[in-house]
């Protein structure tokens, strides 16, 4: 069971995060403007597309696949974006001074078979070594598919992103301050959790060329508005506020202990409810399952009609059970779009906002019928959403809040 007093203590929090993951949140707003400005200058402002490709693929693994994943959301059904997971996994070589590769490095894309002159291959990783990615590079040149590349300058996949007369974009790392303390050793050497913001440096510059080739429709001054708005959540959910202020924290103690069910409406806040799960996994070690409306309610009714579902106990009601553990129970995290206005006082809200159980605004049947679902099986569902006009706008603000949960929770279970 959480101790969501250790939620109120700064210090605590501070001892518990030895790989800086809530600084590392607290900087994405500074990650965003340094690669959109560094993509300026890599040549991205210069770029003179001549039309729109018949289809974006996206390789990469982690928070790059997540990145493919919200262009996609984004572009809609206008635009053809496909995200390029790895297909293989090798052994990776040891370098030579005998440290563990990392699992990542011997993985391998193989790009489809209809990519060809008429495609656009962007690459993207946090750490540029793997080779799998490195090949990609060199088939789609092969194939003539035009191709860039976001990765660490000097990396070997920079390195080919020159060989094949591709766009090389600078991936932004995260600058964090030596506290002193020495590094923990993580569990699986080969297998370390993923920096938490890394996802903006991938997101970036891809969001950058994406508008630059017309794949999307969003706003001049959207990308950023989008490091202010990560700013502003960072500020929000600053592990000196307390809990009832902070939104984050809040979010964190509602989930303890229970198994989350992230549900979504569109494809926004699909996006946004994936990237929960996975960091969920990544930072607090908490599995969750998510989906979107309407879909998700037939995939997931066994759940309600199962133990995990169950508001009454159906065992003896008279055992005695204080050596027991608490029961896990479903709780349901509905994450929605509901544009306000352009212009409006959605325009100034401060991040996605709980919808309170009485609200009487509109709603689809399948948000309807996702409320009547949990109530009659007595599982509680929180409903949050984002009313800003802006589509781009209104993922950043579930994300950046959702992100900063799943690290609190994370941090405040291992002090548990």
């Amino acid at each position: 069971m959480l101790d969501d007093t250790l939620l109120d203590d700064p210090a605590a929090l501070q001892r518990a995060d030895r790989d800086g993951a809530l600084l590392a949140l607290a900087g994405a707003g500074a990650r965003v403007r340094t690669a959109l400005r560094q993509a300026d200058a890599a040549g991205l402002d210069r770029l003179r597309p001549d039309g729109r490709p018949r289809a974006v693929l996206v390789a990469g693994h982690g928070s790059a696949l997540t990145a493919a994943g919200m262009l996609a959301a984004l572009a809609g059904t206008a635009s053809l974006v496909v995200p390029l997971p790895p297909a293989e996994a090798a052994a990776p070589r040891a370098d030579r001074a005998g440290a563990p590769p990392a699992f990542t490095t011997g993985l391998g894309w193989q790009l489809p078979g209809w990519a060809g002159p008429l495609d656009l291959l962007v690459i993207s990783s946090a750490a540029g070594g793997e080779q799998g990615l490195v090949g990609l590079a060199e088939q789609a040149y092969a194939r003539g598919c035009a191709v860039v590349v976001t990765a660490p300058a000097g990396s070997a996949l920079a390195e080919a992103a020159l060989q094949v007369r591709a766009l090389p974009l600078p991936y932004v790392t995260s600058v964090l301050p030596e506290d002193g303390r020495p590094a923990v050793a993580a569990a699986e050497p080969d297998l370390p959790p993923e920096d938490p913001a890394a996802l903006w440096s991938h997101l970036a510059p891809l969001l950058a060329l994406a508008q630059k080739i017309g794949l999307t429709q969003l706003p001049y001054d959207a990308l950023p508005g989008v490091a202010d708005l990560l700013d502003a959540t960072a500020v929000r959910c600053r592990p000196d506020a307390a809990a009832y202020t902070n939104p984050a924290k809040g979010l964190a103690a509602r989930l303890a202990g229970t198994v989350p069910l992230l549900w979504a409406e569109g494809p926004i806040a699909g996006a946004a409810a994936d990237r929960f799960a996975a960091q969920l996994a990544d930072r607090a070690g908490r599995p969750a399952l998510a989906g979107e409306l309407p879909q998700v309610l037939t995939a997931h009714r066994g759940m309600f009609t199962g133990q995990l579902g169950a508001g009454a106990d159906p065992d003896d009601f008279f055992r005695d059970r204080v050596e027991e553990p608490d029961p896990l129970h479903l709780q349901v995290l509905l994450l929605r779009h509901a544009p306000g206005p352009a212009g409006g006082a959605s325009d100034e809200q401060d991040g996605p906002a709980e919808v309170p159980e009485e609200d009487t605004g509109p709603r689809s049947f399948g948000v309807t019928r996702a409320h009547r679902l949990a109530a009659a099986h007595d599982v509680r569902l929180t409903e949050y959403a984002s009313a800003r006009p802006d589509v781009l706008h209104a993922l950043v603000d579930l994300v950046a809040l959702t992100d900063f949960a799943a690290v609190y929770l994370g941090l405040a279970a291992a002090q548990s």
